[in-house]
């Protein structure tokens, strides 16, 4: 097992300086197991949901559906992902996960109990995402955070890409109860690696977390400017693309598994790219043409292409979700140490919410017309949204560096 250099005068530039950090390395397969969980679950999920009502809506709600309660999380108790304790809570909150998921896996479980573990399940894993997150930050230097946090998004994409496919193989000779049973499987091992290779940490404050806490960090986030132009741009565009592949089982159910396996290999591409060969001021002026790059080649869907160009336009656009980690890096340096858990709690589930809105918005679009329509409607939202939002975001990246000047 690697040894804990988080204390070492050289901070990480690979990622194989960082994967010689034994907690980092904890919290690396944690959440790679925790993704494949989740990645197995929702696809099991959305194909149940699929063949018992047809309806594209429920499908999308179904696989997305869990990220609508992480808004609850956020709103209400997400202070204790900086609470003095952070591994603890931590693991806690995966004996939940643990429970819910194994709740799945329950044979003839009714639609409406599958729902509401969804809703139970989305608001303990925003807690778990905001003291994971608040655990990297203390365990990396900060000049690495933006390295750690590409890592983890490349493991999502390509554990995504597994997931699904290994998803699609599954289902072909198990019933989705035995994939929730494998979900839940490889949930536990996440468990168990947290446990054993990540410790207290003694600097956090004695602060006593709970919804009074919570809100009065949330009001100071949102009150400043430069911090909700971020939070904007890092929701909304990125939740309405996630709308467009909610609805690709809906759109080609015999090649829903192509499609998003290429649009996780395509963020894995643009997280590697953007992560490991850019510098953080190359990373903040390419954001924008990649917020573009997200939605524009999803208009195609309105000539309904072939199954190859739309599996191309799909992988090609699906890069555009690396514009997430300068807005990542720009927030976490506009947040003070003592609350950084919580904010980046907050941005990851109002990142999650909005795509369950945009799962939502696209289903109810698709319900009435047609998926090829949803999808591309969708999209130019999503364009319109980065193009008219960009002037805001300019202003934070300009009054950031006046102050860092000053």
């Amino acid at each position: 097992m690697p040894s804990d250099t988080s204390a070492s005068g050289t901070p990480p530039t690979t990622y194989r300086d960082l994967l010689r950090n034994r907690e980092c390395v904890g919290l690396y397969a944690g959440f790679t197991l925790t993704v494949a969980a989740s990645t197995l679950s929702g696809f099991a999920l959305g194909t149940l949901v699929d063949q018992q009502t047809k309806s594209p809506f429920l499908t999308t709600v179904s696989m997305y559906g869990a990220t609508f309660a992480t808004v609850l999380g956020a709103l209400t108790l997400m202070s204790v992902a900086d609470g003095s304790r952070p591994r603890r809570t931590l693991a806690a909150l995966q004996c939940v996960s643990l429970a819910g998921v194994a709740a799945q896996a329950v044979p003839g479980l009714p639609l409406a109990a599958r729902f509401g573990l969804l809703f139970v399940l989305g608001f303990f894993q925003s807690l778990g995402t905001g003291a994971r997150m608040g655990l990297l930050a203390e365990v990396v230097p900060p000049s690495s955070y933006a390295l750690a946090r590409s890592l983890m998004n490349i493991t999502s994409g390509g554990t995504a890409i597994l997931g699904y496919a290994i998803g699609a193989v599954l289902l072909r000779y198990l019933s989705p109860q035995e994939v929730f049973t494998v979900a839940a499987a490889l949930t536990g091992m996440g468990l168990i690696i947290v446990v054993a290779t990540v410790r207290e940490r003694s600097i956090r404050p004695t602060l006593r977390p709970g919804l009074r806490r919570t809100w009065t960090t949330n009001t100071r986030l949102f009150s400043h400017s430069g911090q909700r132009a971020l939070l904007l741009n890092l929701w909304v565009p990125n939740g309405l693309i996630v709308g467009c592949e909610a609805l690709f089982i809906s759109y080609a159910p015999h090649h829903a598994g192509v499609f998003l396996a290429a649009g996780s290999a395509g963020m894995l591409l643009g997280d590697l790219a953007i992560g490991r060969l850019l510098t953080p001021e190359q990373r903040r002026r390419c954001a924008f043409a990649l917020r573009l790059l997200l939605a524009v080649p999803y208009l195609l869907f309105a000539l309904h292409p072939p199954v190859l160009v739309g599996t191309a336009a799909v992988f090609i656009a699906s890069v555009g979700f690396a514009a997430t980690l300068p807005l990542q890096e720009q927030l976490l340096e506009l947040t003070p140490d003592p609350v950084r858990g919580q904010v980046q709690g907050v941005e990851s589930a109002g990142r999650m919410t909005w795509q369950s809105i945009g799962a939502a918005i696209a289903g109810g679009i698709a319900q009435h017309s047609t998926a090829g329509t949803a999808i591309t409607s969708v999209a130019a939202v999503s364009i319109a949204v980065t193009v008219f939002s960009r002037p805001s975001v300019l202003r934070a990246r300009a009054a950031h560096a006046e102050a860092a000047h000053t």
